[in-house]
């Protein structure tokens, strides 16, 4: 990567002629949308297996006027787009050497069922919390502040995929957290976290708590 960076924080800025252009009905047209503004970096047995495609976003919605939508990703998107507009900033080693940060992530809370083998969701704000809690620990290198933990936007993704329905669940949660393992940390920000990530889910999205 170019600037020492170890990932690049991006926006795509949508108008509301963007918009009617793109009609963007659920999250796979939104998918297609974000996928097409970088270079494809996987072959397609690549993108059979468990690697990244280095990307990661979340939809941050708006109005009737507009729309926006963070990525993360490994590679610098394309910066003159068909439609709409993006903004990039390198990010660096330094802005994830903190302790403490705040936090907003929309997540799809599911487990897979030991017996069945099969993916479940985890539903129920508190059962929400307690899976993202145990995960952060065991898996994503933070641990959560449980005195501030909101969860918001419970809901369910719909969308239709070569003719399959795809549902996931999604959850925003928001509060505080302290990083456990960096190295396991910087991983859990940069490559994202949880299912669905192909699908606007994962995205760790943080800011530093400095001198507390």
């Amino acid at each position: 990567m170019s600037e020492n960076a170890l990932a690049y924080a991006s926006v795509l800025r949508l108008n509301r002629t963007d918009m009617k252009i793109l009609n963007i009905k659920d999250a796979y047209s939104l998918h297609k949308i974000v996928y097409g503004l970088f270079d494809d970096a996987r072959s397609d047995i690549e993108k059979h297996t468990s690697i990244s495609s280095g990307i990661v976003y979340t939809d941050k919605g708006g109005d009737f006027n507009s729309r926006q939508i963070l990525m993360l990703s490994n590679r610098k998107p394309h910066q003159t787009p068909q439609f709409g507009e993006v903004i990039t900033k390198p990010i660096h080693l330094d802005f994830l050497a903190h302790q403490r940060y705040t936090f907003e992530v929309t997540l799809n809370p599911s487990k897979r069922d030991n017996q069945t083998g099969k993916i479940v969701p985890i539903r129920g704000r508190k059962d929400i919390e307690q899976w993202f809690k145990e995960r952060a620990t065991k898996s994503w290198g933070f641990s959560i502040n449980p005195e501030n933990l909101q969860t918001e936007k419970v809901s369910v993704q719909v969308f239709e995929k070569m003719g399959k329905i795809i549902t996931h669940g999604s959850a925003t949660l928001k509060g505080e957290l302290k990083v456990i393992n960096q190295d396991r940390f910087i991983i859990s920000f940069i490559r994202g976290i949880g299912r669905g990530r192909a699908f606007g889910f994962g995205l760790l999205q943080i800011v530093p708590l400095v001198g507390i």
